[in-house]
């Protein structure tokens, strides 16, 4: 097999996606030091591959309006002149765009109506939610001669904090009044609606008890969109709102600082276990964004699932029953203060 000397990732989805990809960069680097590694990203993610060691170069998707433009994708990726090609998370206009681009070894899923775009495919139903996620990412090396197996003792994701952006976080702490002498527990009860999450007033519970724990001060994260539901959870607690004061620079930073990272099935609790920050994750029991496929990826995590039996979960009968609303928030707690022990 001949080895790669340009390699292109192609992960053009969301925040967790692209941080469960960010190994594969030092995978690659490890068999093929002298090959170049780029990503393509989408514009607000590139800020996770920035300063990455294995990683020498970031494409942002050309993108107007959130449609892909693809003549001009195509004429960038032709530039790059890249010999081989792994698209991670693939849709019809990427595998069409790599394609184009004359890149000569595509690594891509063999399940997809449009598959045939690729010339190296891979067979794995992730649906199925019988691996991590990104231990699927990592099987896709195979068919560049890497065979790796990773687990949460030799991961490395080589995520790095922005020195500028972290004192910009400092000070909006200091300006909130915020005790940095105190244990710092991030909650963020926002997501991306890829999942089921805890219900609001559940979430709310958890904060008013986290709330009353010693030594700690509880501060609630989420992105502009999701400051209602974030002044929700806050209650009468004296929980600190921070939603939509921070890019993701700064919630790469302001994680980088907490003891403790709580959250529903969303971005930034991957980016708290690539950080080696303890985690509590809510997660549904259907299979397609279970625990199994992209709990976070770290020994220091508790994982809290439907408390009610049910089997064949489907996001409607997950709705209906109102599954999330089972779990039981002293089971959270008493996790909570295992884990900030």
């Amino acid at each position: 097999m001949k080895e790669p000397r340009n390699i292109l990732i192609v992960r053009t989805d969301r925040i967790g996606d692209v941080v469960l990809s960010l190994p594969l960069a030092g995978l690659i680097k490890k068999h093929f030091p002298n090959c170049k590694v780029t990503f393509l990203l989408r514009n607000y993610t590139k800020e996770l591959a920035d300063k990455h060691p294995f990683i020498d170069g970031v494409l942002v998707l050309r993108e107007e309006q959130e449609k892909i433009l693809l003549r001009a994708n195509v004429k960038m990726l032709r530039e790059k002149s890249f010999d081989t090609c792994i698209v991670v998370s693939p849709t019809f206009l990427t595998a069409l765009m790599v394609f184009l681009s004359g890149i000569k070894k595509r690594v891509g899923s063999g399940y997809r109506l449009y598959s045939f775009l690729f010339n190296k495919k891979v067979f794995e139903h992730r649906k199925y939610a019988d691996k991590h996620e990104l231990e699927f990412n990592v099987n896709l090396l195979k068919e560049i001669g890497i065979n790796e197996q990773v687990s949460v003792d030799n991961v490395n994701f080589d995520l790095k904090v922005n020195p500028t952006s972290l004192e910009l976080v400092k000070k909006i702490l200091r300006d909130s009044n915020i005790d940095l002498t105190k244990k710092l527990i991030i909650a963020h009860p926002g997501s991306g609606g890829s999942s089921i999450d805890l219900p609001v007033e559940k979430f709310a519970e958890f904060i008013g008890k986290l709330t009353k724990l010693d030594n700690i001060t509880v501060v609630i994260t989420g992105d502009k969109k999701e400051q209602e539901i974030c002044r929700s959870v806050v209650g009468d607690s004296n929980a600190i709102n921070l939603s939509g004061k921070f890019n993701l620079s700064g919630i790469i930073g302001l994680i980088s600082m907490c003891s403790l990272f709580a959250s529903n099935s969303t971005g930034p609790i991957h980016i708290a276990a690539a950080l080696g920050k303890a985690t509590i994750g809510f997660y549904p029991k259907i299979k397609v964004c279970s625990s199994e496929r992209w709990g976070p990826f770290t020994e220091k995590k508790a994982v809290f699932k439907p408390e009610i039996d049910c089997f064949n979960c489907s996001r409607e009968q997950c709705e209906k029953l109102d599954c999330m609303n089972s779990i039981d928030i002293d089971n959270v707690i008493s996790e909570a203060i295992k884990l900030l022990a």
